[in-house]
């Protein structure tokens, strides 16, 4: 795997020495220093899981072959792609959420002289993307459709993100307006379509597939994209931070998480009541306190059963695909992410 992250990140050197040489634009040495450090901070830093996710699933659609340099090359592109996006995804979600730090290191709108220039970084990090696509898959027939693809997710996600906005905006933080619906469609659109059916639906196209023949693959990829957010939701509470690396503060930062929407489903008139009291609040002894009712409602118990039907749901779901190579796909994806812990 290391070996494949290497290659892997070989590519981000080729495609950012591209983008920095463009020449639909008059580069000054200034302006091309700022974004050789802008994508070094915001682009390479995390997990890289989406984007060596369309290498992997490309591989498996091509039933297992060694793939030639150009095909490398390529699956590696469509998924630094997915890379960028995420990138310009954070960089305004930071900004939106007056956040401090990410992947362990300030957020780039919090390093000293870069301020609110982020915003525009942010765009430049979307313009990115068809440029790249543009110099390397211009010549393919499935051109459009990827760029449709990309066009489409973005708006799904953006459009996510708005939802989750506006979920808490008039009339402050309401408990009431949270359910399962409300979680359910923040996370379909704000999470999964990019993180799991957009690497998926690249390797697709690159196989010389229509996507409009894998519906059934789309809503598995989004099933196990909600899957994965209640992970999170319940590792973000539940995890161990020195093993996440992270402290979680859903609670404090009133989140639309799975497990305050479980509680209020369950939950009595006066744990209900302690809830509303305590949700949300910047105070220890408040998170506290609902974290001991998670416990008195046994969440744990109720995650651990969803997570096993989840799984058997998505497994069945997998068998009754009749591709073999998109099967396993799934199956890569699933195996991945089952029974996590961080």
């Amino acid at each position: 795997m290391t070996d494949l992250k290497s290659k892997f990140i070989e590519v981000y050197s080729v495609l950012k020495s591209e983008l920095l040489n463009d020449p639909a634009f008059d580069w000054t040495d200034a302006s091309r220093q700022w974004v050789d450090r802008m994508l070094d901070y915001n682009v390479p830093g995390g997990k890289l899981n989406r984007g060596l996710s369309v290498v992997d699933s490309y591989k498996l659609l091509k039933e297992g072959k060694e793939l030639t340099e150009d095909e490398f090359f390529l699956s590696s592109a469509l998924g630094w792609c997915i890379e960028w996006l995420q990138a310009y995804f954070l960089v305004l979600d930071d900004i939106m959420d007056g956040s401090h730090t990410r992947r362990g290191q300030p957020c780039w709108f919090r390093v000293p002289k870069v301020g609110l220039i982020a915003v525009n970084d942010g765009i430049l990090l979307r313009n990115h993307i068809p440029r790249i696509l543009k110099k390397h898959f211009r010549e393919k027939d499935y051109y459009v459709d990827l760029l449709d693809l990309f066009n489409e997710v973005e708006f799904q996600t953006s459009s996510g993100q708005m939802i989750d906005l506006i979920t808490t905006i008039d009339g402050g933080k309401d408990l009431s307006k949270y359910s399962l619906s409300i979680h359910r469609r923040i996370v379909q659109y704000k999470t999964a379509y990019y993180s799991f059916y957009l690497p998926v639906a690249c390797a697709l196209l690159m196989s010389g597939e229509k996507l409009d023949d894998h519906i059934d693959v789309k809503n598995i990829l989004i099933d196990m994209g909600i899957y994965f957010q209640v992970q999170d939701d319940f590792l973000d509470c539940f995890g161990d931070p020195a093993f996440i690396g992270k402290i979680g503060t859903d609670i404090e930062d009133f989140k639309c998480s799975w497990l305050v929407v479980k509680a209020l489903e369950i939950c009595n008139e006066e744990q209900k009541r302690l809830l509303y009291e305590n949700y949300g609040k910047v105070d220890a002894a408040c998170v506290a306190k609902v974290k001991e009712l998670y416990k008195e409602l046994n969440l744990e118990g109720v995650f651990t059963d969803y997570e096993r039907q989840s799984y058997e749901t998505l497994n069945k779901a997998i068998e009754a695909h009749p591709n073999k190579s998109v099967q396993q796909v799934l199956t890569s994806f699933l195996g991945k992410i089952y029974k996590r812990l961080k």
